[in-house]
C-alpha cells in the first residue's frame, strides 16, 4: 500500500489589513481545494490572515481582535481537509509571526517563525519574537515539518530541528517579494536544503502588490534530492496540486507536476511593473491614472505599463508643450495615444509659465536665466495633473526613472509630482530594454521615441548628456554603489574614471532630500530607492574622504 499526500498551494493577492475581505478569500481556497481538487492539506502564505507585510498595523488592538475572530470562523472550513496558513500570534503581550495548522474544526498546530529578517526591505525585529520549537504533524501517513520563509534562508538549524523531529516533508510559507533574479535564486536554495536534510520541499508564495513591494508567487515543489517537480506561474493567482507518495518504509517523493517555464528577465520584471501599478491603484480605491506623455522614453514606457494594468478606458495621457517642446515629440506622443486608445489632452503650459516668471520678474530683476527657469515649467505641469487628478480620482503617475532619482536629475515638486512612479526602480538602460521588450508583444512605443537622444525639453536643444555621464557609463557605477556598496576605489578599478565615480556620487549624496519626498515605486532589483535605502539627508560624508 502506498500512502498519498495531496497538497494544494494557495497563491492568493490578499490585502494588507483587510482581514475579514482575506478570510473570505481563504475559506473560499479551502472548499475549493477540499471539494475540487480533493487535497488533504491547504497552504496559504506567511501572515496571510492579516496580509504581507502588515508593518505597525500590527501593534493596533483592532487587528489584534479581527485575527482571532477571523481564526474562530476558519476553524469551521476544515472539516475533511487540513489548511495551514499565516497569521500574527498575540500572546503574554508579545506578536509572533506564526503559523496555524487548523484541522477537523480545530487547531491541531501552531508554529512560530524562529528567524526574523532585518535587512533589506525586512524589519520583522520591530515587531515579533522569535520561535525556538519545532512543529511536525502527520497527515496521511506522513510527517510534515513546517518553517516561515527566513526560517530556510539564514541557516539549516531550523530545518533541521524539524527532521530531528521527525519531518519527512517541509512545508515553507513564504512572503518573499520580487526582484528579477529571485525565483532562481529561491530554486537554488531549495534545493540545497533538500539535499542537506534528505527531505523533499514545498516552498509557497503570494503573489501581488504591496505599496512598493511585488510578490510574484512561483511557489514551487523540490524533491529529495533537490529536483525541480512544480513550478506555479509568477504573478498569478489560484491553487496548485502537489502530490507525494510513500511506498511501504520508503521516503516521500513528490510527483511531478507542472513545470511553468520561466520567462524572459526583461518580461519578468515589465510582468512585475504592471502588477505593482495594477494593485497599487486599486487596492488604494483610484478610478484610473493620468500621466504626462512627453513624447520621451520614459512617459512612454509608462503610458504602456498603466494601459496593460488597467485597459486604455481607466488612462488619461496629457501633452503639455512649451516653447523646447520638439515637433516630434507632440507627433510622437499624439501617435502612442492614438495606437493604445487612450484619452489624450493637449495643454500648453506657455500661458502659465510667463505668469509666474511675471510675477517673479521684480523679485529675479538682473539675475540670469538658470534651472529656476526650467523647473517652473515642471512645475506648471505639475499643477496640471495635480488638479486632473482631484477632479477625477485618478492617480498621477510620475515618469522618472532609477538613473534619475539617483542623481537628482528630476524636478522636485514638478515631474515628481505624484502618487507612484512604476520605473523608479529602473535604470536609463533598463527603461530601453523594457520599451523594446514591449513592442515584441504588440506596437505600443512609436520607434522614434526609442530611437532618439533623450531629452528633458526644457531649455534650447538640450540634451541629458549635456548635465550627465552617459546613461551606460552612469547606470553600472549606481549599481556599483547601490547594489555592491562599493567604495570609489573599487568602482575606479573596475575601470571608471575616478572623477567621474566621484561626481555621481556626490550627486547621489546630495540629492537624498529630493527622493525622500518622492512617490514610492515598484521594486525590481536587490536594492532600491525605498525600504531598503536608508541613507540619511544630512551628511559630510564624502566630502573630505572621497572613499
Amino acid at each position: 500500500m502506498a500512502d498519498t499526500l495531496r497538497i494544494s498551494l494557495a497563491q492568493l493577492n490578499l490585502v494588507v489589513g483587510d482581514v475579514a475581505g482575506n478570510t473570505a478569500r481563504i475559506a473560499a481556497a479551502i472548499r475549493q481545494a477540499r471539494e475540487q481538487q480533493a487535497a488533504d492539506l491547504v497552504v496559504f502564505q506567511e501572515l496571510a490572515l492579516c496580509g504581507y507585510p502588515p508593518e505597525d498595523l500590527l501593534f493596533h488592538s483592532g487587528l489584534q481582535q479581527r485575527v482571532a475572530e477571523a481564526l474562530d470562523a476558519l476553524k469551521a472550513e476544515t472539516r475533511g481537509i487540513a489548511a495551514l496558513l499565516g497569521y500574527p500570534e498575540y500572546a503574554n503581550g508579545r506578536i509572533y509571526n506564526s503559523a496555524v495548522w487548523l484541522q477537523d474544526g480545530d487547531i491541531r498546530g501552531n508554529y512560530r517563525k524562529s528567524c526574523l529578517p532585518n535587512y533589506g526591505v525586512f524589519d520583522e525585529q520591530r515587531y515579533f519574537t522569535s520561535g525556538q520549537v519545532p512543529l511536525v504533524l502527520e497527515l496521511s501517513g506522513m510527517q510534515v515539518g513546517v518553517t516561515i520563509c527566513e526560517d530556510i534562508w539564514d541557516s539549516t538549524d531550523v530545518v533541521q530541528a524539524a527532521v530531528d523531529a521527525g519531518a519527512e516533508l517541509i512545508v515553507s510559507i513564504n512572503g518573499s517579494p520580487f526582484d528579477f533574479n529571485k525565483q532562481l535564486i529561491r530554486e537554488e536554495l531549495l534545493a540545497k536544503r533538500a539535499r542537506e536534510a534528505g527531505v523533499p520541499f514545498v516552498y509557497q508564495n503570494l503573489v501581488g502588490g504591496q505599496d512598493e513591494l511585488v510578490f510574484d508567487g512561483g511557489s514551487c515543489v523540490v524533491s529529495e534530492v533537490g529536483a525541480l517537480c512544480m513550478r506555479a506561474p509568477a504573478h498569478d493567482e489560484g491553487l496548485y496540486l502537489a502530490e507525494f507518495t510513500r511506498k511501504g518504509e520508503g521516503a516521500v517523493t513528490p510527483a511531478l507536476a507542472g513545470i511553468t517555464p520561466l520567462p524572459s528577465d526583461d518580461q519578468r520584471i515589465y510582468d512585475a511593473i504592471v502588477t505593482g501599478v495594477r494593485d497599487y491603484v486599486r487596492k488604494n480605491g483610484f478610478d484610473g491614472i493620468v500621466l504626462g506623455l512627453s513624447g520621451g522614453v520614459d512617459s512612454a514606457l509608462c503610458l504602456a505599463i498603466a494601459v496593460d494594468a488597467l485597459g486604455a478606458g481607466a488612462v488619461q495621457a496629457v501633452m503639455m508643450p512649451y516653447l523646447y517642446t520638439a515637433e516630434i515629440s507632440i507627433e510622437d506622443a499624439e501617435k502612442q495615444a492614438r495606437l493604445l486608445g487612450v484619452a489624450y489632452s493637449v495643454l500648453p503650459i506657455a500661458p502659465m509659465v510667463d505668469a509666474t516668471i511675471g510675477t517673479l520678474a521684480d523679485i529675479f530683476a538682473g539675475m540670469p536665466r538658470d534651472a529656476t527657469e526650467e523647473n517652473i515649467q515642471a512645475r506648471c505641469r505639475g499643477i496640471l495633473l495635480m488638479a486632473i487628478s482631484n477632479k477625477t480620482h485618478r492617480i498621477v503617475l510620475t515618469t522618472g526613472n532609477k538613473s534619475e532619482m539617483a542623481v537628482g536629475y528630476a524636478t522636485l515638486y514638478g515631474d515628481m509630482a505624484g502618487g507612484f512612479a512604476p520605473i523608479k526602480d529602473c535604470a536609463k538602460t533598463l527603461v530601453y530594454r523594457l520599451a523594446r521588450y514591449r513592442n515584441t508583444i504588440s506596437p505600443a512605443i512609436p520607434e522614434r521615441v526609442i530611437e532618439r537622444p533623450p531629452s528633458a525639453e526644457l531649455s534650447p536643444d538640450q540634451k541629458d548628456s549635456d548635465s550627465l555621464p552617459p546613461y551606460d557609463v552612469l547606470d553600472p557605477i549606481l549599481d556599483a554603489l547601490m547594489i555592491d556598496d562599493l567604495s570609489v576605489e573599487e568602482i575606479v578599478a573596475l575601470g571608471y574614471e575616478k572623477d567621474t565615480v566621484g561626481q555621481i556620487l556626490d550627486m547621489v549624496r546630495r540629492n537624498e532630500y529630493k527622493r525622500r519626498q518622492s512617490p514610492p515605486g515598484v521594486r525590481i532589483s536587490g536594492r532600491a530607492f525605498g525600504r531598503d535605502w536608508r541613507y540619511p539627508m544630512t551628511s559630510g560624508y564624502g566630502r573630505s574622504h572621497p572613499e
